[in-house]
């Protein structure tokens, strides 16, 4: 009898709980317009049967209320697709501070000995356009896009590959859905919940109307008549994009959808009135009925900030505009935070190992050469003449936060000794110079590097004034090569890049159960050793194989370190990976922990005071829920109430 009655006790919690809110839903008075009107269903038919309820207690965070609009300033109309980063609508996402993963669009998920994932929707929950969201279209995307030949030529994705196996894939009911590999796949949930993530899933009541097999040929092709695209695989491609926000008519579950084309010079995004997530109180979020991205160069972006012309901005600003914004704030209604930064490395510069010339390659690929220009870099120097003092020294790797750090991983090799780095580019057997000073290559040419940059910072170019001057001392001459982005990475891909500044590994916060695949080459995106890295990518088919011991083991650590489930033996693979990392120098640090300046309008609430601003984990905005951000008083710019 007692048995029974404590199980009927937990049952009738749990109805009572959705229940309250079942009948105590509330949403933004546009919204109540559209029900009104009969536009829009009621709430209780939008939301899932279980919605995702934000904790707001243990993020300090104050109850909002509906309203307004966020304005923020965007370089390009491709940036269209940082509002899908920001919204960070995710199957599940990392938590702030602890970076956990927690479900967000799935209801659960369960993971058993890492190989197997099973994953369950929540009931009820509906695409932007009112459609339901179910393990069908988790079943289309596996079968009808990733396996389709024609619009997947090489197949899945390279992280739903195991040893090059596929997983297992079933529809266990309407809601679930299970992937089993037969081994391990620690880089899975990871991807799903990526600023850029992994999507397993299209709203497939959309995009079969652009698919051969569930679409008549006549019909099918007025469709790409019309699109002007060269085949039905190149429209479905097209209009098949949940990232880019490039498709205003394809649904979406994020909080806001796009209603601008990406040629708008303004960009537009409403509120999505399906949306899954809702406050303590019952209310549907977001606060915010829209946001705005107003298109402007970025070389103008600080200057419009600082006169007041956005609610939120942080793209775009660097570390240099912090003492126009904070005057700023005498003038206009804002507050300007400084967010720390979790990269490695802010900026970095990257030998290319992989170069064209067989010259200046072998000497790349000489560890003596590669710690002899990180030791001849005044990192102090750096430090206070760009940063005020306020950023770290070191190497580009894990940070101290992170709980596999140790202190030489960014202090070895990365102290200013110029004795020590004359006498490590002698033992090379540079020791010839000509009148300037500057010592010859074996070819007899003069040891002249070009720094390559992407031409989009002057604090890159201000660095590299200052390695200048410092490898001046050692015998190396440097000039420094601005190019458009795409142009400065292809020049690196394909080895006609010297040397390259950018920003140093993404995830200074690793765990032994985060990847290290930034540590080995295993993709051309690392710049150091971009076809190296693209031979991984391709199985072989492009690229080149590593030449390096010390490369290879990495590779083979990396391997190892995705084979293995017990966390003490992960967190051994990652010393070796750090320790050979450190000792072979094949990036050069320059500072990282960077304070990122981040514009808040006064009267934008939630917006926290302190945060970590990062790509990946954190979304830079995303991980802070902007859908929970409102505005105490209605701006000017609101929507129609």
């Amino acid at each position: 009898m007692n048995k029974h009655l404590t199980i009927f006790g937990y049952s009738l919690i749990f109805i009572v709980s959705f229940a309250s809110y079942a009948f105590g839903y509330s949403e933004s008075p546009l919204l109540s317009k559209m029900v009104k009107n009969g536009k829009l269903p009621p709430i209780e038919s939008r939301l899932p049967q279980t919605p995702r309820i934000i904790d707001f207690a243990s993020r300090n965070l104050e109850i909002g209320k509906f309203g307004g609009t966020i304005k923020m300033l965007m370089a390009r109309a491709k940036d269209a697709r940082q509002m899908t980063v920001y919204g960070y609508a995710r199957l599940l996402i990392f938590k702030p501070k602890t970076f956990e993963f927690q479900p967000d669009i799935l209801e659960s998920f369960d993971v058993i000995q890492g190989k197997k994932f099973i994953f369950n929707l929540r009931p009820g929950h509906k695409w932007s356009d009112g459609h339901p969201f179910t393990a069908d279209d988790f079943r289309y995307w596996w079968e009808d896009v990733a396996n389709n030949p024609k619009l997947s030529p090489v197949g899945p994705p390279k992280v739903m590959k195991v040893d090059g196996k596929l997983p297992q894939f079933r529809v266990l009911n309407n809601l679930s859905i299970q992937y089993e590999w037969e081994k391990p796949n620690p880089d899975f949930l990871a991807a799903l919940a990526g600023a850029s993530p992994l999507y397993i899933y299209r709203p497939a009541h959309y995009m079969r109307q652009f698919h051969e097999d569930f679409t008549t040929n006549s019909e099918l092709q007025k469709r790409v008549t019309t699109a002007k695209q060269r085949n039905w695989a190149a429209l479905h491609n097209k209009m098949d994009n949940l990232y880019r926000n490039d498709n205003i008519h394809l649904p979406v579950l994020q909080p806001w959808v796009c209603i601008s084309k990406s040629s708008s010079n303004r960009l537009r995004f409403k509120r999505n009135p399906f949306f899954h997530r809702i406050d303590p109180q019952g209310q549907q979020l977001p606060y915010v009925d829209e946001f705005i991205f107003g298109i402007a160069s970025n070389k103008l972006i600080s200057a419009k900030t600082g006169t007041g012309e956005v609610d939120l901005q942080a793209r775009y600003l660097r570390f240099d505009d912090y003492t126009f914004l904070k005057k700023g704030e005498d003038r206009s209604p804002y507050s300007t935070r400084l967010w720390t930064t979790a990269k490695g490395s802010h900026l970095a510069l990257f030998p290319n190992l992989n170069h064209n010339n067989k010259v200046l390659r072998s000497i790349m690929q000489d560890v003596r050469f590669r710690r002899a220009l990180s030791m001849a870099v005044n990192r102090y120097e750096i430090n206070q003449v760009i940063y005020y003092g306020l950023a770290i020294e070191g190497n580009n790797t894990v940070l101290p936060e992170s709980p596999l750090y140790k202190s030489y991983y960014r202090s070895k090799w990365a102290q200013l000794d110029l004795k020590s780095a004359n006498q490590l580019l002698d033992d090379i057997g540079l020791i010839k110079r000509d009148s300037r000073g500057i010592r010859l290559l074996p070819d007899g040419n003069p040891l002249n590097l070009i720094i390559e940059t992407a031409g989009e910072s002057t604090e890159q170019t201000d660095i590299l004034e200052l390695i200048h001057d410092s490898w001046l001392k050692i015998g190396i001459k440097t000039y420094s090569k601005p190019s458009q982005r795409n142009v400065f990475r292809n020049r690196i891909f394909s080895g006609e890049t010297a040397i390259s500044i950018w920003s140093g590994i993404e995830n200074g916060l690793a765990s032994a159960n985060s990847s290290p695949a930034e540590f080995a080459p295993t993709t051309q995106q690392l710049l150091q050793w971009p076809k190296w890295g693209q031979n991984f990518e391709t199985g072989g088919e492009a690229g080149q194989i590593p030449n390096d011991p010390f490369a290879i083991e990495l590779l083979k650590l990396y391997r190892d370190w995705r084979a293995e489930p017990k966390f003490a033996k992960r967190e051994q693979i990652w010393e070796k990976v750090l320790d050979i990392h450190t000792e072979q120098v094949y990036s050069i640090g320059l500072i990282a922990g960077v304070l990122q300046p981040v514009v808040v309008s006064n009267n934008l609430k939630n917006v926290p005071i302190k945060g970590i601003y990062n790509w990946n984990p954190g979304a830079h905005f995303g991980i802070y829920s902007p859908d929970t951000f409102w505005f105490k008083t209605l701006p000017k710019n609101s929507m129609e109430r």
